[in-house]
């Protein structure tokens, strides 16, 4: 079978996309490009042979290259992207897939123009646990979903906004704060489990850090299946708590923390699942991969899902036009907060 030829651009959490390319059986790591010279300098001494370039027009040039991770700050994805995309190269294009629905219509445009494939990263939904949790909402398992609760409280001190030249917490490169940039994984997940979002009503602020982007919002997201859900974002809970996935039904509860499981409730439910359940997946990824050694978790297998994608000629796992469900309730969000906390319909 061929190996595709991978390229990585953006040697911050590129690095994961170049580890899941590396090790792939499918594929050949061929080449990476940044801006920072150390990055590349790194990349060369753990793995041997890889072309670096400092100029992603350059890398373009290489006829070799299949696929192109961009990983790059988010406000520049969807012109990486595309511009990947109209060199004939497949993308794999890092969360969230830009900063607003606009630019981000940009790559599902140049995919359909070009033909080739454009994945996006949301790879909480690929945490063991998601998928016995899709399967119970997808199933009627829970019945009707009639309330969420969706919390990321989290913490970042303000060296974290200031590394790698400030780019993070800016209106113009990361798009927003604690919602675009951490809570964004969160929202997929709600969209995901819960339905099409009906309207947002919302208030955030800065109140720890010095950003142009606010470090805390708070939410009430009606559906237009008529469920409500609350939702926070924030990076100022220290020491970082939790990241809460709760969703309730008719007929069940679910809650999860992260990737651990917390309470598996049925009506009428087998109290051997419910047990199984929470041993399962109580302590999260690590457990389930401890129970199917085959998992493959994270980034990796979205990465993976993207070279079997080209190699079998079919759509990958996370395509635009679903990513950028979460982009616009997160615009949505940022709009009602700044008028005031007005109810915004999607």
């Amino acid at each position: 079978m061929k190996k595709i030829k991978y390229a990585v651009v953006g040697l911050g959490v590129g690095r994961s996309h170049c580890d899941a390319a590396h090790k792939s059986e499918n594929a050949e790591l061929l080449a990476v490009c940044d801006l920072k010279t150390d990055r590349l300098e790194a990349a060369k001494e753990k793995y041997p042979g890889v072309l670096t370039y400092v100029s992603f027009e350059d890398m373009l040039k290489n006829p070799d290259i299949d696929i192109v991770s961009v990983c790059v700050p988010s406000g520049l994805h969807a012109d990486l992207a595309v511009q990947a995309l109209e060199a004939g190269k497949h993308v794999l294009v890092e969360k969230p897939v830009d900063i607003t629905p606009e630019k981000a219509m940009a790559i599902e445009e140049a995919r359909v123009k070009t033909g080739l494939k454009a994945g996006v990263i949301h790879q909480n939904r690929f945490n063991a646990v998601m998928k016995p949790v899709k399967e119970a909402v997808d199933s009627g398992k829970l019945g009707k979903l009639f309330l969420g609760n969706f919390a990321v409280k989290w913490f970042r001190d303000q060296n974290y906004y200031e590394a790698n030249d400030g780019w993070r917490g800016t209106w113009s490169m990361d798009g927003g704060g604690s919602l675009m940039n951490q809570a964004v994984h969160t929202v997929d997940l709600m969209q995901w489990l819960m339905g099409d979002v009906r309207s947002v009503t919302s208030a955030m602020g800065v109140y720890n850090h010095d950003i142009e982007t606010e470090d805390l919002t708070v939410s009430i997201i009606k559906f237009k299946s008529g469920a409500v859900a609350s939702f926070t974002s924030s990076t100022c809970c220290h020491p970082g708590i939790s990241t809460d996935i709760q969703v309730y039904g008719t007929k069940g509860s679910i809650e999860v923390d992260g990737d651990s499981l917390k309470l598996w409730k049925i009506i009428g439910g087998d109290a051997f699942e419910e047990s199984e359940m929470l041993e399962s997946y109580k302590d999260g990824n690590s457990a389930a991969v401890a129970l199917n050694p085959a998992l493959v978790l994270g980034h990796a297998v979205q990465v993976e899902d993207m070279i079997s994608a080209v190699l079998e000629d079919r759509e990958p796992l996370v395509m635009p036009l679903e990513a950028i469900k979460s982009v616009r309730i997160i615009n949505a969000v940022y709009e009602s907060a700044r008028a005031g906390g007005i109810e915004i319909t999607l």
